[in-house]
């Protein structure tokens, strides 16, 4: 109760949010090198997932030529053939999106040990930050490609109906290789990656609740250094773009875009782990501040997503205890 009280008072003193975080060009310390390294070693396989699923164009043509031609075993084994290595493809990212979670968890711990002040944190632990923040513009990218390619969830749910039939029909006899086997995906496996892929952002689910679970672990830990290493560093994002100085040293709308990437995928945590959330009047996030930065950009097409997750994969924004103009703000 205590900790709870400590959240929803109002603080003293507000602290200057003097900091710009160089996403860019920030080097690890000395003391950072063996968390960075083992960090890093995740985060290099990012940009390809995120290629490969840009590129992904599934298997949707031979799926609908296999259902409208039922009793064809050349259709069906076309349609199986290429499935299958699609599978093995989601297979790689779902795994990809665990080492993150874990990578994630190592992050949290080294960014809100109590020898310092968030703000501290951040202005001293650069590099460690900028790896924080590629998970996180790595979890909105991932999760807004995936939400807008019907093909994933198409190709998966055809794969475990098919292997499914195959299991149940009399052409796999005893000792025969296990169907599955083509796409290297167990059944125990499917079953998870079934859970992952059925989410409509899956990765920012995974680290909503390996958030939740680090604080609920870290019971020693009080829960306003995981809430306000999270909030400080979603205000420091906003005010990078608000502020004229911070904002003439990000190269490109890119970057822009980067740093409002990385604000959403902060406030959407802070929301699933403070006790009332990031839209009370209290919280420690500008809310209404944040929404404006992201309506104020300058190519909208490009946030709309954006501000779409803050509408669909927040906790508590119909809350009662969210004030109407943030409802009305995020509703427009």
């Amino acid at each position: 109760m205590g900790n709870l009280l400590n959240l929803l008072s109002d603080r003293s003193e507000s602290p200057k949010y003097d900091v710009f975080l160089d996403f860019e060009n920030a080097q690890p310390k000395p003391e950072e090198m063996v968390t960075h390294e083992k960090i890093l070693a995740t985060l290099e396989k990012s940009s390809r997932v995120l290629d490969e699923l840009r590129a992904y164009e599934g298997a949707g043509e031979q799926i609908r030529q296999a259902i409208s031609n039922p009793k064809s075993d050349d259709f069906q084994q076309s349609a199986w053939r290429s499935v299958c290595p699609l599978v093995a493809q989601l297979k790689s990212f779902y795994e990809h999106s665990l080492e993150l979670e874990r990578a994630f968890v190592v992050l949290l711990e080294a960014l809100t040990t109590a020898d310092r002040r968030p703000l501290d944190h951040l202005r001293e632990q650069q590099a460690l930050v900028k790896q924080f923040a590629e998970i996180l513009h790595f979890t909105l990218t991932f999760d807004d490609l995936k939400m807008t390619n019907p093909s994933i969830q198409n190709d998966f749910s055809y794969y475990r109906r098919t292997l499914n039939k195959m299991k149940m029909s009399n052409d796999v006899k005893e000792g025969d290789k296990d169907p599955s086997d083509l796409a290297g995906v167990s059944n125990e496996m499917a079953n998870r990656m079934s859970l992952f892929y059925a989410y409509p952002t899956p990765v920012l689910k995974t680290l909503s609740e390996a958030t939740a679970k680090f604080v609920e672990d870290h019971k020693e830990l009080p829960i306003d250094n995981t809430t306000e290493c999270l909030s400080t560093m979603a205000t420091v994002c906003k005010i990078m773009i608000e502020n004229p100085e911070y904002k003439d040293r990000l190269r490109n709308n890119e970057s822009a875009l980067y740093c409002l990437r990385v604000m959403v995928g902060l406030i959407i945590l802070y929301d699933h782990v403070h006790p009332v959330g990031a839209f009370a009047k209290k919280a420690s996030i500008d809310i209404r501040g944040s929404i404006k930065v992201l309506k104020d950009f300058t190519v909208q097409s490009q946030v709309e997503s954006l501000i779409n997750a803050l509408r669909y994969t927040t906790k508590h924004l119909n809350d009662e205890t969210t004030p109407k103009p943030v409802k009305s703000l995020l509703a427009e």
